[in-house]
């Protein structure tokens, strides 16, 4: 586990996978919201995703945090031509809409998530949930997005947002990892899972339950946690590279 986490978590691992579009930034702010858009829209082929992604980012003069905060109409008609799989204009512009208003109130994205979390908390269930009922909060929530902005409280995975959370959170000197966010430890998080890792996991007998769920994540984080409980995340590297890359 430890040789592939190594062999993955390496800077030739940014470009060919999503967090090459929040590494193309280095205002913290932004950062944060193109990790935001490119953990929501990792759905489907890689190549696709980060496709879209960049033009998304490109539809945002490549400055996604000053876009948020001061787009006027005329600019968000830029959006509305914009689509990915079943993430279509209404979602983008409330994601617009939400993250104007988070960032007028905060100066990073951090506090969406922490602000939910109990001192005794072992892991980022309170803050997925939080997130997603903060998210949710203004007067104008179209229920359609509701679907891309996953929850525990749906016993869902939460894959794409343990992604998001292990970028911002994990830091060390493999550049691929932002670590940005102090308030959320490495030994919080939990292992984002898919059809894909938990074939992977299911082999290695690191997991029994059979959905892939929730609480399917929280075993298999778990389980990583014998081989580093400050950090049992890293190992994302390594079963996503046995998972979607070596096809394990």
């Amino acid at each position: 586990m430890n040789r592939k986490a190594d062999e993955y978590n390496h800077p030739s691992f940014i470009v060919s996978d999503p967090i090459c579009i929040p590494h193309a930034f280095t205002k913290k702010q932004d950062i944060e919201i193109a990790a935001l858009f490119a953990a929501i829209l990792a759905w489907g082929n890689r190549t696709t995703i980060i496709a879209k992604s960049k033009l998304l980012m490109q539809l945002m003069d490549n400055a996604p945090h000053a876009f948020c905060l001061h787009a006027e109409e005329r600019e968000l008609k830029k959006l509305l031509a914009f689509k990915h799989r079943t993430f279509n204009a209404t979602d983008i512009l409330y994601f617009v809409e939400f993250l104007k208003y988070h960032y007028t109130h905060h100066a990073s994205l951090e506090a969406a998530f922490t602000q939910w979390m109990l001192p005794e908390d072992t892991h980022t269930e309170n803050a997925l949930r939080g997130f997603h009922h903060y998210f949710f909060s203004l007067e104008d929530a179209p229920g359609r997005t509701r679907k891309h902005i996953a929850s525990p409280e749906k016993k869902s995975t939460c894959k794409r947002l343990n992604m998001f959370l292990r970028w911002m959170v994990r830091k060390d000197n493999r550049g691929v990892d932002f670590g940005l966010w102090k308030n959320i430890s490495p030994a919080q998080l939990v292992c984002p899972i898919d059809v894909h890792v938990a074939r992977v996991a299911k082999r290695f007998n690191m997991v029994t339950r059979p959905q892939t769920d929730w609480l399917a994540a929280l075993e298999l984080t778990e389980y990583l946690r014998q081989f580093c409980a400050n950090d049992p995340v890293k190992y994302d590297f390594a079963l996503f590279g046995l998972g979607v890359v070596e096809k394990f």
